[in-house]
C-alpha cells in the first residue's frame, strides 16, 4: 500500500475500534497483561519526556507543540507543570477523549488547546515539538517528511519516539505477522536509529539526549534533538 493508505489507515482505526482499545489501555481500567505491559512502556516513555523537560527548570509559559496527542498522557500533566500546549491528533475521537480527560485533571485549562488535525498540517511556531508513538504507523518516507515538518514548527527542540530496528526486534515482528486477528493494530514500521538521527541532523538539529523504554511488548527509542547553531 502506499504512504496515503497508511495515513488513512491510522485515522479510521483510532476513529473506530483503536479508540477503545487505546483508551483502555491509556487509562486505568482493567485491561489484560499485553495490555497493562503496553501501558506500563508508554507510561514510561511519557516519565522520561517529563523528567527532561523538568530537568531544564524552564516549563512555566513554555510553547509545546504535542503533535499526536492521543488521550492527553502527556499534553496535561504539561500544562499542568505550566506549560502553554497545543495537543493535535489525526483522530477525532481520540482528541474528543483528552479533552474530557483534561476537564477531569486540571483545575484550568487555558493553557491547553486542543485541535484535530493531519500531523503535516500542523503551522504555527513552538520552542519545544513532541511527537510519541506516532512514527511506528509510517514507512521510512513518510517518517521523514513528517520529521522535516515537525523540524519546521520547532524554534529550539524536537523530541521524537520510535521503534528501533534491530535484529531482534524484527524477529518478534515476523513471528507477530504469523498471527492475525482481532488483536492486531496498523502496520508497525520500525527504523533504524541512524536514520532518524541524519534526517535530524539534515534539518538543522543534533542530538543532545537519548533514552529507551523496554518491556516485554512495548519498545521505544527516544530522541531530543536541539536546533544547532549557526
Amino acid at each position: 500500500m502506499n504512504t496515503l493508505d497508511d495515513k488513512t489507515v491510522v485515522k479510521e482505526y483510532f476513529n473506530a475500534t483503536g479508540f477503545d482499545r487505546w483508551r483502555r489501555i491509556y487509562g486505568d481500567g482493567d485491561v489484560n497483561k499485553v495490555q497493562l505491559d503496553i501501558r506500563t512502556g508508554h507510561q514510561q516513555t511519557v516519565d522520561t519526556v517529563l523528567s527532561w523537560l523538568k530537568a531544564d527548570g524552564d516549563l512555566a509559559g513554555l510553547s509545546i507543540c504535542d503533535a499526536g496527542c492521543g488521550v492527553g498522557s502527556l499534553s496535561i500533566p504539561l500544562a499542568e507543570a505550566g506549560a502553554k500546549v497545543f495537543a493535535s491528533d489525526i483522530s477525532e475521537k481520540m482528541v474528543g477523549e483528552a479533552k474530557e480527560r483534561a476537564k477531569e485533571c486540571l483545575d484550568n485549562t487555558n493553557n491547553l488547546t486542543f485541535g484535530v488535525q493531519d500531523l503535516e498540517a500542523l503551522n504555527g511556531s513552538y520552542h519545544t515539538v513532541i511527537c510519541l508513538d506516532v512514527l511506528i504507523h509510517y514507512p521510512q518516507d513518510k517518517a521523514a517528511q513528517m520529521i522535516a515538518h515537525l523540524a519546521s514548527l520547532a524554534e529550539s527542540r524536537l523530541i521524537l519516539s520510535f521503534a528501533p530496528k534491530t535484529l531482534a526486534l524484527s524477529l518478534l515482528k515476523k513471528i507477530g505477522e504469523f498471527f492475525p486477528g482481532p488483536s492486531k493494530t496498523t502496520r508497525a514500521y520500525q527504523h533504524r536509529e541512524a536514520d532518524i538521527v541524519k534526517i535530524l541532523e539534515s534539518n538543522g538539529f543534533s542530538i543532545q539526549r537519548n533514552a529507551m523504554t523496554s518491556t516485554r511488548f512495548y519498545f521505544s527509542r527516544l530522541l531530543e534533538a536541539t536546533r544547532s547553531s549557526g
